[in-house]
């Protein structure tokens, strides 16, 4: 984990939001003085440093004098987030690595902002405590649950590719992280694939067990995205919120005792689930690289290549201007 964020990786998340909106950074100033009492409208999922932002406050703090509300929208999935900034009901939201892939494909116009390094544990294929499956190899013409379209999604294409069985020889079922639960307690499917926290509430409450995680196989990278309106008409708030996960992060990386303490309550799990999944975080917010994008790209193919998208997408659409002007 990276423990600090040096006033260089700073600069850099500044200029990739300016960026973001095509604007450069004088733009960014001259906008933020003519800035209008108005409202941001973020959407978050129960796990990453975008929901212990909510828990702190800092944001409300940060841009309370330029009379800017927050207000904070919870989403179960990241899929349905990105139906919410296609919509324009959000203008900001965090997301993992195969929703953004799903919105392009679905027309959404959305800009990548940043992301957070690779956390593989973070997520799992896992089966009950009493199953007979072993290893991933052993969901050949098995049924499992997951959430489509989400970063899970892709974990499973991947670990089903290592273990040599075609994604067409298993039964997905697609259901959002509370009905996936309850069908894998009621035995009705066999393996559920899963994000945290409802990873780390599925091993304690449930004693499930894992049969991958990401380890060696996806990096699972959490992607903080803007609407392209919102990124363009307000690049100084985009800014100002990569600026204070960035000191969050900073915390964080130090303090991860304090974190499930803030986290817990705000995702309504118990201290010792939410210790759990927080210790599978991964601080360190970065501007989109050209490796990361390229990354991103190839799940993009993937996708495509299975038909699990209806078209082919360029990632590059939704990057910051600086990135694909390099590229």
């Amino acid at each position: 984990m990276t423990h600090a964020i040096d006033s260089s990786r700073r600069k850099a998340l500044v200029t990739a939001a300016a960026s973001a909106a095509g604007l450069s950074l004088a733009g960014v100033s001259s906008l933020a003085r003519a800035q209008a009492k108005g409202q941001l409208r973020i959407g978050y999922q129960k796990y990453g440093t975008l929901t212990l932002l909510k828990a702190r406050g800092d944001l409300e703090k940060r841009l309370a004098p330029q009379g800017i509300e927050v207000k904070w929208t919870e989403f179960p999935a990241g899929p349905v987030l990105l139906e919410g900034l296609n919509v324009g009901s959000i203008d900001f939201g965090t997301v993992g690595e195969a929703p953004p892939i799903f919105a392009q494909a679905a027309g959404a116009d959305l800009v990548y902002v940043a992301n957070q390094p690779p956390a593989p544990k973070g997520e799992a294929i896992l089966v009950p405590k009493d199953s007979p499956l072993k290893t991933v190899a052993d969901l050949k013409g098995k049924k499992v649950v997951l959430n489509k379209g989400s970063n899970v999604h892709f974990l499973l294409v991947k670990a089903l590719e290592k273990a040599n069985v075609k994604y067409s020889e298993i039964q997905t079922v697609f259901l959002p992280p509370a009905d996936a639960r309850a069908a894998f307690e009621k035995g009705v499917v066999d393996a559920w694939v899963i994000w945290d926290p409802f990873f780390a509430a599925a091993e304690k409450q449930l004693g499930a067990r894992i049969l991958a995680d990401g380890t060696g196989i996806v990096a699972n990278h959490q992607f903080y995205l803007a609407s392209r309106s919102y990124a363009e008409k307000s690049p100084q708030v985009v800014q100002a919120i990569i600026e204070e996960l960035a000191k969050l992060d900073a915390w964080a990386a130090k303090n991860p005792s304090d974190v499930a303490k803030f986290l817990a309550p705000q995702i309504g799990l118990d201290l010792g689930v939410t210790e759990v999944a927080a210790s599978r975080f991964a601080y360190g917010i970065q501007p989109i690289s050209a490796k990361v994008a390229a990354d991103q790209q190839k799940i993009a193919d993937v996708f495509f290549e299975l038909k699990l998208i209806p078209k082919a997408i360029k990632v590059s659409d939704a990057l910051p201007a600086t990135l694909t002007a390099a590229r």
